[in-house]
């Protein structure tokens, strides 16, 4: 299989945006392209700006395939997947990575199908071991265990990762990367299914374990009332509310918003504790966001140990000016 060279990463974007994770599994991708001392080449459909073209080089990529054709190919997962799948028969990738979205990993299954490659999906974590095969591990039974596979044999090696699981990466000023635009033939008269619209779901309505922005209150904010303010927030955020137990049990916010050993376990990419302490039972449900910025009056407050960016200051006059910037922000 010595005719398999490189590391690829499929990008993905919405209304010519990069989504979220695009950048981080970038870097993951430069990671193991790095221990094979191999290349890394992102793949994305469309062109892409050179905004986009400088964050993605800045983050690992070497080169960027851009895969233009007549369609939009950003509405069908079937053109898609004809696209990519050319593609990457065309130039024999060792390894293909993307993450683990609803897009991503049917794009990633379908690819897969159609180039019979190993595919392992929502991996926790990738590596690659010292036959230089991909190593992916993902938690089965509920997370009660850990499964880790290889692909020893079919080409190339595929995973899609976990967003949670991604970390974005220190950007590298002043790297550059080749911009290739590829034209791609035979695309398919005939489309099966389209996405016809995206909707967004509604932040207050979804589970706390499922959101990717957390606003959370505590005992300082005073009163049932007060959690307008938080709510304000995540509305701007496109957060979902959370609150301690303290804060639960005074009936501001109901059990289902309750975050620690008694409530839920969250890992949003991004966590505000606001007017809570960080005592450990909270903490235990939310240490493992990816990035906590507390807001508390007190500076010995306990949350301030594990934040990453954190504000000494009443959060009464915090937030409102937060909300005043964010607001400027969406005009």
């Amino acid at each position: 299989m010595s005719q398999y060279k490189g590391v690829w990463v499929l990008i993905e974007r919405r209304d010519d945006e990069l989504k979220d994770g695009a950048l981080e599994l970038v870097g993951e991708g430069r990671r193991i392209a790095d221990k094979l001392k191999e290349n890394l080449v992102a793949l994305t459909p469309g062109n892409v700006s050179a905004e986009q073209a400088r964050l993605l080089s800045q983050h690992g990529a070497q080169r960027i395939l851009t895969a233009e054709c007549p369609a939009p190919i950003r509405d069908s997962l079937e053109i898609s997947c004809h696209v990519f799948s050319e593609i990457i028969k065309a130039h024999d990738p060792e390894i293909v990575l993307s993450v683990h979205t609803i897009n991503g990993a049917d794009l990633a299954c379908r690819i897969a199908a159609n180039l019979g490659a190993g595919l392992i999906t929502a991996c926790d974590r990738i590596d690659v071991n010292e036959e230089n095969l991909l190593v992916a591990a993902k938690l089965i039974y509920s997370g009660k265990a850990t499964a880790t596979y290889v692909c020893p044999q079919a080409r190339p090696q595929m995973a899609t990762v976990n967003l949670d699981a991604l970390e974005l990466k220190r950007p590298k000023p002043g790297a550059s990367a080749e911009v290739i635009s590829l034209q791609i033939k035979g695309i398919p008269e005939t489309i099966g299914t389209q996405t016809m619209d995206f909707l967004p779901g509604n932040p207050r309505a979804i589970d706390l374990t499922e959101a990717e922005i957390v606003v959370a209150g505590g005992r300082g904010l005073g009163s049932a009332s007060n959690f307008k303010l938080i709510e304000e927030l995540a509305d701007l955020l496109r957060g979902s509310v959370g609150a301690t137990r303290w804060a639960v049990d005074a009936k501001w916010l109901p059990h289902d918003r309750q975050i620690g050993l008694t409530g839920k376990t969250v890992s949003p990419r991004l966590y505000f504790g606001c007017g809570l302490s960080g005592a450990s039972q909270h903490t235990m449900g939310m240490k493992n966001s990816k990035v906590i910025v507390a807001i508390n009056k007190d500076k010995h407050a306990p949350i301030f140990e594990i934040a990453d960016l954190g504000v000494v200051g009443d959060l009464f006059e915090v937030i409102p000016e937060l909300v005043k910037q964010l607001r400027e922000e969406e005009l």
